[in-house]
């Protein structure tokens, strides 16, 4: 029997194979999508349609959990500016 810490939980399990079938050949990696990021959120902030102007990082964001955090955070620091 292999050691319990090499086993992967159902739930990790799913999210990989999630992952590993969405994938699209056009997708952006984590470095594309943060050079894109303060002109997704000036669009936002700007009340137009950031998604539609930059699907690939809407898309981006939709699956990684820590560019989603650091949009967040600079649509947040952008805001007080205003």
């Amino acid at each position: 029997m292999e050691p319990t810490s090499a086993l992967l939980s159902l739930d990790t399990l799913k999210k990989v194979i999630s992952g590993i079938m969405t994938t699209r050949p056009d997708e952006l990696g984590c470095d594309e999508c943060f050079e894109e990021l303060d002109r997704f959120a000036e669009l936002v902030l700007a009340g137009k349609n950031a998604a539609e102007a930059i699907p690939l990082v809407q898309d981006h964001l939709d699956r990684c959990q820590n560019c989603r955090e650091e949009f967040e955070a600079l649509l947040a620091a952008l805001g007080a500016l205003n």
